[in-house]
């Protein structure tokens, strides 16, 4: 990172900014390109967990090449002056190794994980948990360690 100042690396600051966050972006490469994502997202001891559909691009990518990167940030602010424009944000950004996780319980468990990001303080009823494994979908899991950032 070139501003040394601005850098986050305390894990309690950085794990603040994954609960606030909205929106993960997961970049892949497909064949040479660069392919990003916006993704809803849950968070764990070192691991970031996504949802997908069974068939698709995202998974192409994976399968062919499971080294990805992910960024998200909030506190975004536009800051504008005459000469000049620039923004305030705080983000977290890493890299990591893609896992298609299609264990049944380990898909559960990414599922609760998701909800729970999202229903922070509320309690989810376990039938949406159930209906959503038995579903066509399944999950992502960058996998811990393989980040920097965040271990």
């Amino acid at each position: 990172m070139r501003r040394k100042d601005r850098e986050i690396s305390d894990l309690g600051e950085i794990e603040s900014i994954i609960q606030r966050a909205d929106i993960c972006r997961l970049a892949f490469c497909d064949r040479g390109k660069p392919y990003v994502v916006p993704l809803c997202f849950g968070y764990r001891r070192g691991a970031l967990y996504f949802h997908s559909a069974r068939e698709g691009r995202k998974l192409d990518m994976i399968r062919n090449n499971r080294l990805v990167c992910f960024e998200m940030d909030i506190d975004q602010e536009l800051i504008r002056s005459i000469d000049r424009c620039s923004m305030r944000y705080r983000s977290v950004i890493g890299s990591g190794l893609a896992r298609i996780v299609e264990e049944r319980d380990d898909m559960a468990e990414a599922l609760d994980l998701i909800m729970r990001h999202y229903r922070q303080g509320e309690h989810h009823h376990h039938q949406s948990r159930d209906r959503g494994v038995n579903g066509k979908g399944l999950w992502i899991l960058i996998l811990p360690g393989s980040c920097p950032l965040i271990s």
